[in-house]
């Protein structure tokens, strides 16, 4: 008989034994076939990235902002849910931040005054008062000079009255309907082109587009209600700091995401119909 801890004591916890985040993703490559390359290639997230984060190390991620969106994407990859493994690095490196309330953004919207109701009685009695004034002014002006003739102005196309034929009229044709705004300009986009439109609807947003050939468009930081449209003839290529926060219209049509706040994505659209690369 010892005397001392017993062997159950001695086992690991569940705690101890879930494996890290950088190991799971490291099986599941290998388990899939795929190289650090190819992941990379994929994901667009750099080779040395990919290593660091199969070793745990995400001090190269640049902050756990990037690190969650880089999780995402490699899991991704190579076949996994990114959820569980979020949360982990969630737990592990001090939980996630609380999101700020919607609500007091909308706060002055809720307690603004209603605007005044237009006085109808007021403007009806202006109206009679405009109209009688006219009339008597008509008729003065008339019976003053020249028995009316002189007095009156005709409206429309003026009779010859020598041939009895109307001359014709003058006026103008109407002009162009005005080019719409917003998104319903974009929606006339050039179909030999590829083009994106970015809004930010909250908060700020770092976004860095570049072109097929991979020349750098735009590497910069918008704030709310800040937009930018990008266009290249085949294809353009974006990463976004806070997806969750963008408004993205791709060729004309709104492209629908589940992008989350300070989620991370790497994104390409080509002509056509927009796809998510």
């Amino acid at each position: 008989m010892s005397i001392g801890n017993s062997p159950e004591d001695d086992r690991p916890s569940d705690q101890d034994a879930r494996p890290s985040v950088g190991y799971v993703l490291q099986q599941a490559r290998i388990d899939s076939g795929l190289t650090v390359d190819e992941v990379s290639a994929t994901t667009r997230v750099r080779v040395p990235i990919v290593h660091a984060i199969e070793e745990d190390d995400f001090s190269r991620s640049g902050g756990d902002v990037y690190a969650r969106g880089h999780i995402r994407m490699i899991a991704r990859a190579v076949g996994l849910d990114p959820a569980p493994l979020v949360e982990q690095y969630d737990a592990e490196h001090g939980g996630r931040p609380a999101p700020t309330p919607a609500a007091p953004l909308f706060e002055a919207e809720r307690i603004r005054p209603e605007p005044r109701r237009p006085n109808w009685t007021a403007a009806m009695v202006a109206a009679i008062v405009a109209v009688v004034g006219f009339v008597g002014f008509t008729l003065f002006s008339g019976d003053s000079d020249d028995g009316g003739k002189s007095g009156q102005v005709a409206e429309g196309p003026t009779a010859d009255k020598s041939s009895g034929t109307k001359k014709p009229s003058t006026d103008k044709p109407p002009g162009p309907k005005p080019v719409p705004s917003g998104s319903d300009a974009i929606a006339a986009v050039p179909k030999d082109k590829v083009t994106v439109k970015l809004t930010v609807l909250q908060g700020r947003s770092w976004i860095s587009a570049k072109s097929h050939n991979g020349k750098q468009i735009f590497d910069g930081t918008l704030e709310k209600g800040e937009s930018k449209i990008f266009q290249d003839d085949r294809r353009i290529d974006l990463v976004l700091g806070n997806a969750g926060a963008i408004e993205l219209f791709v060729n004309g049509k709104q492209v629908r995401n589940e992008f989350e706040p300070g989620q991370v994505e790497r994104l390409s659209y080509t002509r056509g119909d927009p796809e998510a690369g």
